[in-house]
């Protein structure tokens, strides 16, 4: 209902964002220059970070930036079953028929792998999201499908990303052979204070208005009550300009966004 009354020609929050549209916050640049160094070493990355906090657009926006015919990449967002399970979902992806024989499956995939890199001249970069589901015997099958030549070759890329509960994870004794492998591991925190007005101010230029519709102390209890995390700006940001077009208000203020939050708790 507030597209009209703020004259947008879209919702200025959604989560239908092109990649090359996102918000280019500090945060989200350092994460693609890691990422950038870790496909080339293709060796095995970590991304951490709170729920909403941009670590799934920052992978779509590395994997859009690869060439399509330098790079295969296999993207897992279901990280809670067994290995079994993981290696059916890496074979779907690889385009391969699914053997019942896990290690008949482990097999099948490292082969592949293998003729992508030699034969097609493809490097694989597999994207594990959610990765603080996995399970520890799922952790060790991952590194061992890293694992060529006798640990001497690189051919599989390996992201994985999840919560901070997941850097935890690997730095228990029982991950310690895969933890001495990651080569590059990045937290992603929240858009900063500074960061936020930006932020708002670009998403509604997409929306089709350079108006100002947040108010500074409005933006400012925003940002204390989503520490940043641009879901919950989102969120937030959405509800707030409801609460403004209800009272035919020309911008959000402090009080449209006290109404609001009771919306987002």
């Amino acid at each position: 209902m507030y597209r009209k009354h703020f004259g947008l020609s879209r919702h200025p929050f959604g989560k239908e964002i092109e990649t090359e549209d996102l918000f280019h916050s500090t945060a989200l640049e350092e994460l693609e220059i890691r990422l950038g160094h870790l496909v080339e070493l293709r060796g095995i990355g970590l991304v951490t970070g709170e729920s909403g906090s941009g670590k799934t657009n920052g992978c779509r926006k590395m994997v859009a930036s690869l060439h399509a015919g330098l790079y295969r990449v296999l993207y897992v967002p279901l990280s809670t079953g067994n290995a079994m399970d993981l290696y059916k979902t890496i074979a779907w992806e690889l385009g391969l028929p699914t053997e019942r024989n896990r290690a008949a499956l482990y097999k099948q995939i490292r082969a592949e792998v293998t003729r992508l890199c030699q034969e097609a001249r493809c490097r694989p970069v597999l994207i594990v999201d959610e990765g603080h589901h996995l399970r520890s015997d799922v952790l060790e099958d991952l590194r061992l499908l890293t694992n060529y030549a006798m640990d001497s070759d690189n051919r599989l890329c390996l992201l994985l990303v999840g919560h901070p509960e997941l850097r935890r994870r690997l730095g228990l004794a029982a991950h310690e052979a895969l933890s001495q492998r990651v080569v590059v591991r990045y937290h992603m925190g929240g858009l900063t204070r500074e960061e936020l007005p930006l932020y708002l101010r670009h998403l509604l230029k997409l929306a089709g208005t350079e108006l100002p519709l947040f108010e500074p102390a409005a933006m400012e209890a925003i940002f204390q009550s989503t520490s940043g995390l641009p879901r919950k700006v989102n969120l937030l940001a959405h509800h707030c300009l409801m609460a403004a077009a209800l009272v035919k208000a020309k911008a959000v203020s402090i009080e449209h966004v006290q109404a609001a939050l009771p919306e987002v708790s």
